[in-house]
Formats: structure tokens, C-alpha cells, sequence
């Protein structure tokens, strides 16, 4: 018996490197994507508290939108002794389709200030 495997057996680690090769990099994209969407999560949120508290104090819209993420919106809606900011941005994935994140922020507003 000559060599260390079965003649048949020959070139199977580099099949098996080629089929799992495409699962393994769609497995990284998936990954880098939800990273991403989640990075861009937390930039809205930490965005939509800021212009809450601004708008709570009767700041301009202008202060809130110095926090903004490129590409956002911002809405802001008084209901009654409350400040509602919604924030929204569509969120590019890479080869994935896009998204859209929403994140909203409350705030009481305060005593003094004329808010929106």
C-alpha cells in the first residue's frame, strides 16, 4: 500500500474548502451587517435623547439636529406637558438590502420653557 489515504479521497479537503468557503463569508456578512444596523441603533438613540432634552428646554430644533447621524430625519411633536422627537435614517448594509431604524425619545417639559 502506497501513500498515507485512499486513491478516491484525493482533492476532498479542497471540495469541501470550496462548498463551505461561500457559506462562511455570507455568515461574515450577515455579521458585519447586524454590527452596523446596531452601531447606527445607538447613534439614533443617543441622537433622539439629545434633541428631546433640547426641545424639553425650548431650545431650537437646530440644537437637536447638531447630534444627528448624516441622512436623518427628526420630528418633533409636543402632547400636552410632553416632548415626543422621533428620529429616522435608512441604513445601508453593504451588499444586504437597506434599512430603515426609528428611535424615538420623551421628555417632560420643563416648567420655564417654551417648548415646539
Amino acid at each position: 500500500m502506497s501513500g498515507t489515504g485512499r486513491a478516491d479521497d484525493r482533492g476532498s479537503a479542497t471540495v469541501e474548502f470550496a462548498v463551505a468557503l461561500p457559506a462562511v463569508v455570507v455568515l461574515l456578512l450577515i455579521f458585519l451587517a447586524g454590527w452596523s444596523a446596531s452601531a447606527a441603533k445607538v447613534r439614533l438613540t443617543d441622537a433622539a435623547g439629545l434633541a428631546a432634552r433640547a426641545a424639553a428646554r425650548g431650545e431650537p430644533e437646530s440644537t437637536g439636529r447638531g447630534a444627528m447621524p448624516s441622512g436623518a430625519t427628526i420630528s418633533v411633536q409636543r402632547d400636552g406637558d410632553l416632548v415626543r422627537v422621533t428620529v429616522r435614517q435608512r441604513v445601508s448594509l453593504g451588499p444586504l438590502p437597506a434599512i430603515t431604524l426609528r428611535e424615538e425619545a420623551v421628555a417632560l417639559v420643563e416648567p420655564e420653557s417654551e417648548a415646539p
